[in-house]
């Protein structure tokens, strides 16, 4: 393959706003093929800018876990195969688009409230409570009773991650870069990070420019 009929990665990256290393991360991790070399450098065809395309419009349009974009995006999957995976996460999406509607509603109900302080004055909290949260499970008891009779019906059960439930309303993207969709990873102290690399944050700082 000659220079004129390929570009190099830099050129294959920016066509999309990605950064070179965000084309590598996704090699890497089953996305995309390795690309035809010269020189010792990566040379992408026209196959392989749409594949990266493709990449794209999985991981970052679409938001799907690397490894299910990995089956849309490789070319090494039946049809069938990359289908099922679309439509699984096009189901996860319906419902997250139904959980967010849901609390659109509920936001909106709530700024209808005319008291100052809704927990001590609300007079429709108590069915709100019963309605959309576990209390409901106790639905005859007052709040102090309801919340004994919760303590009680756990006891003796095997311990659980009390975060578990909460961790469970937070999407992949929160752990995964919004440029390249790759891992972010997380340290203990400071701010925490959005981007998995400095390219990626500057990639995005430019578009926000350009915007």
């Amino acid at each position: 393959m000659t220079r004129r009929s390929g570009v190099l990665i830099g050129e294959a990256a920016a066509l999309y706003g990605l950064a070179p290393s965000a084309v590598r991360w996704w090699e890497q991790q089953g996305l995309l093929g390795p690309p035809a070399r010269e020189g010792g450098k990566r040379l992408y065809d026209d196959t392989d800018l749409r594949r990266i395309g493709l990449a794209y419009l999985c991981c970052v349009v679409g938001r799907m876990p690397l490894d299910q974009a990995a089956v849309v995006t490789s070319g090494k999957a039946t049809r069938d195969a990359w289908q099922h995976v679309v439509d699984d996460r096009l189901a996860q999406v319906e419902r997250q688009i139904a959980q967010l509607e849901a609390a659109r509603g509920y936001l909106r109900h709530t700024l209808a409230c005319t008291d100052d302080d809704i927990a001590a004055n609300c007079p429709v909290l108590d069915a709100e409570l019963t309605a959309h949260t576990p209390r409901g499970r106790f639905p005859g008891a007052d709040l102090l009773t309801a919340a004994r009779t919760a303590r009680g019906s756990t006891e003796g059960e095997p311990s659980r991650d009390e975060n578990a439930a909460a961790r469970l309303l937070c999407d992949e993207s929160r752990v995964r870069c919004p440029g390249c969709r790759g891992p972010v990873t997380r340290s203990s102290r400071g701010r925490p990070r959005t981007y998995c690399s400095r390219a990626c944050r500057q990639r995005a700082y430019r578009a926000r420019r350009r915007e």
